[in-house]
């Protein structure tokens, strides 16, 4: 984690959770883990950068590395507007939806010119999107190290989700599903 005054603030406030007894490291780490396990689910993110005028820009990603541990990578090309944007500013979120969860990642993303790491996440889907394969010099890696994630999920099937909705209606009691801010850092 580095030297104390290089801490990040997130940190801080989960260690300031854990000191009040608001959050044990074990609902911590349930959290942490219910985030990779969303995550993991999803094929597809979206990737939003800032443009240098401040636009925020959203382009689809195929996720690519599925053990995720607090960073997602993607593969892009190097000259591509995304690329010139994280270098430029290296804040992003990343955005995943299935079809009873969603997950909001924050953190800071990073251009990686990794070659070895690059052939490995390599597959045939980013074979159909992609030209030239791992050995492109245009080809690179973007690295996202979250800060922190909020997810939303309403587990169950479709006939459940529609149950609750109806049950909402009905009772005037909106349908509470699971939401929670977790710190990855």
């Amino acid at each position: 984690m580095g030297p104390p005054g290089n801490r990040r603030p997130q940190a801080h406030a989960a260690l300031a959770l854990l000191v009040l007894g608001v959050m044990s490291i074990d609902e911590q780490q349930d959290r942490q883990e219910k985030v990779r396990d969303l995550v993991r689910s999803s094929r597809i993110a979206m990737l939003t950068s800032v443009s240098p005028d401040g636009t925020l820009v959203s382009k689809p990603m195929a996720n690519q590395d599925v053990d995720f541990d607090g960073s997602v990578w993607f593969i892009a090309e190097r000259e591509s507007e995304k690329v010139r944007n994280i270098r430029a500013n290296p804040s992003v979120n990343v955005a995943y939806s299935t079809n009873s969860s969603w997950v909001s990642l924050a953190g800071r993303a990073s251009v990686v010119d990794d070659h070895a790491k690059l052939a490995e996440l390599w597959d045939t889907f980013t074979d159909a999107w992609m030209e030239g394969g791992p050995d492109n010099p245009n080809n690179i890696l973007i690295k996202v190290d979250a800060d922190s994630a909020e997810y939303w999920d309403s587990p169950g099937s479709k006939v459940t989700q529609v149950v609750n909705l109806v049950k909402a209606k009905v009772t005037g009691k909106r349908f509470e599903g699971d939401n929670e801010k977790v710190d990855l850092g």
